[in-house]
């Protein structure tokens, strides 16, 4: 991303906001396909109250009011990322601010690499926004199924873009563009 010397305020905002919002999510995700999905729930519930008569009905509803505010906080969250995201976008073109295209010819690797982790989020975050809203909104119901499964490659997804990131920092910081880590902490 070309850079003058300090990131505004609403850089920072927006890139600390995403990273907040996004944490959330992959944690609230990852939590609701490992041990808070809802068969996970049941059975630690049926193994901790043998002896007791508990219908699968109460066990769902156990379940159920276990795992539904760690939803609410993914859909919170989701509309966070979504709405920062699009600001974003918006401020970049306001701002005339653009990544290197990985895609030219004649780029330096750094730039090549720095333009597809660009690529990589813009699509990673893109493609998870689409499919939760269509999850959302029941929108292409029929393949629910299909929709919810890309949905959640966003686990894999997340962990990947944190390596290429860290390692764009780590490559920034030590050869051209020094410093970079405290401007987007403090300007």
């Amino acid at each position: 991303m070309e850079q003058k010397n300090k990131f505004t305020v609403l850089h920072r905002l927006l890139h600390w906001v995403m990273f907040i919002a996004m944490s959330v999510l992959f944690i609230t995700g990852f939590l609701r396909m490992n041990w808070m999905n809802k068969k996970h729930i049941i059975k630690v519930v049926q193994e901790n109250t043998q002896g007791m008569e508990i219908s699968k009905d109460q066990l769902r509803t156990i379940a159920k009011t276990i795992h539904d505010p760690m939803f609410e906080w993914h859909e919170l969250f989701a509309h966070v990322m979504i709405i920062s995201f699009v600001i974003r976008i918006i401020y970049m073109i306001a701002k005339g601010i653009k990544f290197p295209n990985p895609f030219k010819k004649n780029i330096a690797l750094k730039e090549r690499l720095q333009g597809l982790t660009y690529v990589y989020f813009y699509l990673f975050v893109t493609i998870s926004a689409v499919t939760g809203i269509f999850i959302e909104k029941d929108i292409l119901s029929q393949y629910h199924s299909n929709v919810e499964g890309i949905h959640k490659w966003g686990i894999y997804w997340f962990p990947i873009f944190i390596v290429l990131h860290i390692a764009g920092i780590l490559v920034a910081e030590f050869t051209n563009k020094k410093g970079i880590v405290s401007k987007m902490i403090s300007g």
